[in-house]
């Protein structure tokens, strides 16, 4: 074995979990009482809102967040990148700060875990095993690794005891978003909670990320625009994925590559989601960036993480083949009927919100009803759709949430506009999507 890295564990039981939960909470009351007390010394009434959201307060929640990993990690991370619909600004700020924020275990503790899973002695498999990670995540770390045979091998380790406290750790953070001042009164984000539940149970399931990896390898065969490991499944285990290690560059390596480079990489990954939602019947729903990377020396991107597959059933895939028949034909009544289905909206949601939402989804087809090609680089339309979202999600007489389904799809399609956006790419969105909505 190789490596050093001076990581911090992870707590693995619920009691010392909890306790952990329980010291952020306290440690944002004690602040939130202090910051109160000395407004009111000033002559000023105390805002609870802005008392909840400082600094010091975000960097407590991110940092104990960022040692528990897990569930509790992976939570603030899927939703951080919400579409505005759900989240207010500054708890969507705090979300945020914990997507790249994850710190590795220590060497010890993942020896412990490696000798459950392949039992002890496992190091004489290979000829290196670099026990510092080459990237750490909510659920688990990567390691690279080279068998007695000569492949060079990435391995994905889990964080012991994340799958055990997934219900524990999303109950404890929901408590921490409910804290008054951080969401509209009277917003029910449990369903949104119990899908995440669902997905985070399946993340944490390694051989069901295998299957995936499997599957999408089949459906991706020969394809000139992509490039997935290969599973080695003698090493593979519920907590252990290993695949091969594939050299690549950061997709946002390419943000001074030519134009034309840049477009092609954006079109094929706006192409793939609409064949994951149209075509595929499942969707890799995480649209971190760094799931997405570049082969330079074959020109194909690398797609990595299969964690976050949602199956998309015919009857929703065709319910968004009709909404995008309308809103490509301009037909305001059959797009209302249509999201309206989806659930953007409720029966008894008041006309003048649907009317909100409504404008708010018309605005964001924009670009695909456009004739050539849209320029993501000069658009200002995603500070437009964001400033709109918040402007629905923070209406106190609106508490209607779309199907937790739906808002994890948007927060594919939402990352693949961001993912554009950065490389400044120019795609012709119209045919893409006629191509798919038209059949």
């Amino acid at each position: 074995m190789s490596g050093e890295d001076k990581g911090a564990a992870v707590p693995t039981g619920r009691a010392a979990r909890l306790l952990r939960f329980g010291g952020i909470a306290t440690g944002i009351a004690g602040s939130v009482a202090a910051g109160g007390l000395r407004a009111l010394a000033n002559g000023r009434r105390p805002d609870l809102g802005q008392l909840l959201l400082t600094p010091a307060n975000t960097l407590r929640l991110t940092e104990g967040l960022s040692h528990l990993r897990g569930a509790a990690l992976k939570l603030g991370q899927m939703l951080s990148m919400d579409t505005g619909l759900v989240l207010p600004d500054e708890l969507t700020a705090i979300l945020a700060r914990m997507r790249a924020d994850a710190r590795p275990m220590p060497p010890k503790q993942l020896q412990t875990v490696l000798n459950g899973e392949w039992g002890s002695g496992w190091y004489g498999r290979f000829a290196r095993f670099d026990v510092r990670p080459f990237a750490a995540a909510s659920i688990g770390q990567v390691h690279r690794a080279v068998t007695r045979d000569g492949q060079v091998l990435a391995i994905k380790v889990q964080y012991p005891g994340v799958r055990a406290s997934i219900d524990s750790d999303v109950d404890n953070v929901a408590t921490l978003m409910r804290l008054p001042g951080l969401l509209p009164r009277g917003m029910d984000i449990s369903p949104l909670l119990a899908e995440a539940k669902r997905q985070l149970h399946a993340e944490a399931d390694y051989r069901a990320e295998a299957q995936h990896l499997a599957r999408f390898r089949g459906l991706l065969a020969g394809s000139e625009d992509f490039a997935l490991p290969a599973l080695h499944e003698g090493l593979c285990t519920p907590q252990v994925l290993a695949m091969t290690y594939m050299e690549s560059v950061p997709l946002d390596s390419l943000q001074d590559a030519p134009q034309a480079k840049r477009d092609r990489v954006a079109a094929a990954l706006i192409d793939l989601t609409l064949r994951e939602l149209f075509r595929f019947g499942a969707m890799q729903t995480d649209p971190n960036l760094a799931n997405y990377r570049f082969d330079p020396a074959s020109g194909r991107i690398v797609l990595l993480d299969f964690g976050a597959v949602q199956p998309i059933a015919p009857d929703l895939s065709e319910d968004f083949r009709t909404l995008a028949r309308a809103a490509l034909d301009g037909g305001a009544a059959e797009t209302r009927a249509a999201m309206l289905r989806i659930g953007y909206f409720g029966p008894d949601t008041a006309p003048h919100h649907q009317d909100l939402i409504q404008a708010m989804f018309t605005t964001a087809m924009g670009p695909v009803r456009q004739q050539g090609p849209f320029d993501f680089g000069t658009s200002d339309l995603l500070e437009r759709l964001r400033d709109m979202g918040l402007a629905i999600g923070t209406d106190r007489e609106l508490q209607h949430v779309p199907p937790a389904a739906t808002l994890f799809l948007h927060r594919k399609i939402g990352g693949m506009y961001l993912m554009a956006a950065k490389l400044r790419a120019r795609v012709a969105l119209r045919p893409m999507v006629e191509g798919y909505c038209r059949t």
